[in-house]
C-alpha cells in the first residue's frame, strides 16, 4: 500500500496507567520512525483502544466462543483414553488426536512442523495475517476477553483514561482491584489449562488434590505459568505481538501485491479532510476530495496503535477493528462501506480480485508434498519400536558349549492403545537368543525393557566383529528387523 505522510500518522495522545499529569502531545515526522507504544524518549505510552462494534467484531466474538471452548476443553478431551492433544515433555510423550507419539517419532514431528509452517506460509501469501486477527490464542485473549472485561469494569477508552488520571480513591481503589483480581484468577486458569495440555489432566488434578508437600515442582509450574499471563495480559498486552512475535516481521517475505490485507484504499479515501454539512458531497469530490474525513475512528480502536491509512504495517494484527470503526462512519456520511476493506495492493490500484500466483503455487506444492510424507510417515509407522544396543561394558564371554556370548539392552515400546507380546528370532547367522526374564509382554503405550543374551558358534563368527540380524515378531508376523554387531574373538 503506498506510505503518505499525513497528519493521521500521529493520531490521538496516548498516556500511561500512572501518567496524571497532562497529556504528551507527540508531533513527529515520517511514521515509521517511531512505533505507536513509545515516545520520543522511548518511554511506553499506554493505548486506550475504543470498543469496536460492528460485522467483523461479532463474528469474531462467535469464532472465539468456540475455540475458548476447543482451548478449555481440550485436556478432559480423550480419544482411545488419550488426551486430545497433550505435549508431555518431562516423560517424553505426546499425544496428537488421541494418538500416542514417543521421541523415536522425531521425523514425523519434524514434518508436522514443517507442514503447519507452510501452511501459514500459504495462508499469509494469499489472505494475509487472518491467523493473527482470528485465531491467535494471544489475540483472542487480549481483545475478546481480557479487553470485554476491562471495557465492562472500567468503562471504553475515555472513562479508563480519565480513571488512571484521577487520584486514587475508593472507586479507583474498587475497580483497579476487581480488574487485576480477575485478571489474576483468570490467568490462574489459563496457566492450569497449559499445564493440562503439557503433563495431562489427570496428572494436574492429583497435584490439586494431593498434599502440596508431595508435588512442589508442579506447584511451581502453576504460579509462574499464572505470572506470565498475567504480566501478558494486565500489562505487556500488545508488545507481545509487536516485540516478542516474529510473525510480523516475516510477513515481509510473504506479503505481495496480490495478498489480501486489512487494507486503506487511497485511491477513494484521498485528499482526506474533515466534512462539513454545508458542502455537498459532490462539491467536495469536484474540489479533489475523497471519502476519508480524517476522523480517527480507524485509529482509535486499533489495538496496537497504528494508522492503517499509512499502509500495511507490521504492527498490524488484521483484527479488522478498523473495517467496523470505518464502515460506521461511512454509514452516518451516507457513503458506501468498504473505505478500508480485505483488499490487496492490486485489487485497490487495478481493481483485480485474488489471483492464484506462480509463488501461492510453489507454496502449495511444498504443501502438497510434506502433507504426502506426513501420511506416509504415519501410514507405514510400526507398532513397536524397538532398540537394541550392546550392554555398556560388557564383554565377549566363552559358554561351557563352547559358545561365544553377547549381552545387550533391549528397550521396547509400544505405541498401540492394546497389549503385545513380542518375540526375538536370531535369522543371521545361525546360533541362540535367549531373553533374560522370560517372555516379552508389552503393556499399552508403555516401554519395557529387558535385558538379552546371544550365543553363537565360534565357527558361525568373523574374526573381531560380526554383523547379526534379528527378527522381531508379533502375532506371528515380524514386524521389525534389527541389525547390530556381534563382538567375538579375533583369529
Amino acid at each position: 500500500m503506498p506510505q503518505e505522510k499525513s497528519a493521521g500518522a500521529n493520531p490521538l495522545p496516548k498516556t500511561s496507567p500512572g501518567d496524571r499529569g497532562p497529556v504528551r502531545q507527540v508531533d513527529w515526522g515520517d511514521f515509521r520512525d517511531h512505533i505507536a507504544t513509545a515516545d520520543k524518549e522511548g518511554r511506553r505510552q499506554w493505548l486506550y483502544p475504543t470498543r469496536p462494534r460492528g460485522r467483523y467484531y461479532q463474528r469474531r466474538t462467535w469464532l472465539t466462543w468456540v475455540l475458548l471452548a476447543v482451548m478449555f476443553g481440550g485436556p478432559f478431551i480423550k480419544i482411545n483414553g488419550n488426551p486430545l492433544l497433550m505435549i508431555n515433555v518431562v516423560e517424553r510423550r505426546f499425544s496428537v488426536l488421541g494418538v500416542i507419539f514417543w521421541p523415536q517419532d522425531n521425523l514425523v514431528f519434524a514434518l508436522g512442523f514443517l507442514l503447519f509452517l507452510m501452511g501459514i506460509a500459504v495462508f499469509t501469501a494469499a489472505f494475509g495475517r487472518l491467523w493473527c486477527g482470528w485465531t491467535c490464542p494471544q489475540t483472542v485473549l487480549m481483545e475478546m476477553v481480557f479487553r470485554k472485561l476491562e471495557y465492562a469494569i472500567e468503562g471504553d477508552a475515555a472513562a479508563q483514561k480519565a480513571l488512571n488520571r484521577a487520584p486514587w480513591g475508593a472507586s479507583k481503589i474498587m475497580k483497579k482491584g476487581a480488574k487485576h483480581l480477575i485478571f489474576f484468577g483468570l490467568s490462574f486458569i489459563i496457566g492450569n489449562t497449559l499445564l493440562a495440555y503439557i503433563i495431562g489432566w489427570d496428572a494436574l488434578k492429583v497435584i490439586i488434590t494431593d498434599d502440596p508437600r508431595l508435588h512442589l515442582a508442579g506447584l511451581s509450574f502453576m504460579f509462574l505459568f499464572t505470572l506470565i499471563f498475567y504480566g501478558i495480559f494486565a500489562r505487556f498486552r500488545e508488545q507481545a505481538c509487536t516485540f516478542i512475535c516474529p510473525y510480523g516481521r516475516f510477513q515481509s517475505t510473504l506479503l505481495d501485491e496480490n495478498s489480501i490485507v486489512v487494507a486503506y484504499d487511497h485511491r477513494r479515501g484521498e485528499k482526506r479532510g474533515r466534512a462539513s454539512r454545508q458542502e455537498p458531497w459532490s462539491q467536495r469530490q469536484n474540489r479533489g476530495g475523497g471519502d476519508c474525513i480524517d476522523c480517527f475512528r480507524c485509529v482509535s480502536v486499533c489495538p496496537t496503535g497504528i494508522d492503517i491509512r499509512n499502509g500495511t504495517q507490521m504492527e498490524c494484527v488484521a483484527c479488522t477493528a478498523c473495517i467496523d470503526a470505518c464502515d460506521s462512519v461511512m454509514d452516518k456520511i451516507k457513503r458506501p462501506r468498504g473505505l478500508i476493506r480485505y483488499a490487496s495492493l492490486n485489487g485497490i490500484e487495478k481493481g483485480e480480485v485474488l489471483r492464484i500466483t506462480p509463488r501461492i503455487i510453489g507454496y502449495c506444492t511444498i504443501l502438497v508434498l510434506l502433507g504426502v510424507g506426513l501420511v506416509t510417515l504415519l501410514a507405514t509407522r510400526s507398532d513397536v519400536d524397538a532398540s537394541f544396543l550392546r550392554a555398556p561394558g560388557a564383554l565377549f564371554q566363552q559358554t561351557a558349549e563352547g559358545r561365544v556370548s553377547n549381552l545387550y539392552l533391549l528397550k521396547l515400546t509400544n505405541k498401540t492403545h492394546h497389549k503385545k507380546e513380542v518375540e526375538l528370532k536370531l535369522e543371521i547367522p545361525e546360533g541362540r537368543l535367549s531373553v533374560l526374564g522370560g517372555e516379552l509382554e508389552l503393556p499399552p503405550e508403555n516401554q519395557t525393557s529387558a535385558s538379552v543374551l546371544v550365543e553363537i558358534a565360534p565357527a558361525n563368527l568373523n574374526s573381531g566383529t560380526t554383523p547379526i540380524r534379528i527378527g522381531l515378531y508379533s502375532e506371528g508376523k515380524r514386524i521389525d528387523t534389527i541389525k547390530t554387531i556381534f563382538i567375538g574373538p579375533r583369529r
